[in-house]
């Protein structure tokens, strides 16, 4: 399967508009409901502490943990949808397979959305977590080097998305707005 070069990449994504920095859109939301399995849907409901109803976030746990529990920190991830069709070169279906189940038009850089900065999608609340959402070995091998490299290499933009927790649960839908708020976090589990 070929994949995109850096140079490729690049180009494509220096002719994106800017990303809204506020009152966003959600574009796609996917489910994980067991390891490899994805399942597009038109609304998910949100849990604190449990992620995606239906997602295998708890039950999937996480290798690098202590205690082998999934992190507390990477309930959701959520990643700029312009972006990652980019890196999926424009394959709908190839683009599901980054994971990551929140697909957005709007700005996840830090200067945006620093760790601890909370924001409304349909009637649930999230918090950027600190913990950083990277390309793991599974995302190179889908996307190839070159876009792994690329989504992991500039820590202020966040090609790679970010992780979220959920604050208060709700419902989510394709099409809901996002939208900032002044409360803030401190982007540590539990969201205080």
């Amino acid at each position: 399967m070929a994949h995109l070069s850096t140079q490729q990449i690049t180009e494509r994504v220096s002719q994106l508009p800017p990303a809204p920095t506020n009152n966003g859109v959600v574009k796609t939301l996917l489910i994980r409901p067991e390891t490899d399995t994805r399942e597009v849907v038109a609304s998910i409901r949100v849990v604190p502490g449990e992620g995606i109803v239906g997602d295998n976030y708890i039950a999937r746990g996480n290798e690098k943990t202590p205690d082998g529990k999934a992190h507390p920190e990477a309930q959701i991830c959520v990643m700029n949808a312009n972006i990652l069709d980019i890196l999926a070169d424009g394959d709908t279906e190839k683009s599901t397979l980054a994971g990551d189940q929140i697909l957005v038009d709007f700005d996840l850089s830090t200067d945006n959305v620093p760790a601890g900065t909370r924001f409304s999608i349909g009637s649930a609340t999230f918090e950027v977590a600190n913990k950083p959402h990277n390309g793991c070995a599974k995302f190179a091998q889908r996307f190839g080097m070159d876009a792994s490299r690329f989504a992991n290499s500039d820590k202020v933009q966040r090609y790679r998305g970010i992780n979220v927790m959920v604050v208060t649960k709700g419902e989510v839908s394709v099409g809901d707005q996002i939208t900032k708020l002044e409360e803030t976090g401190n982007g540590s589990f539990p969201p205080t």
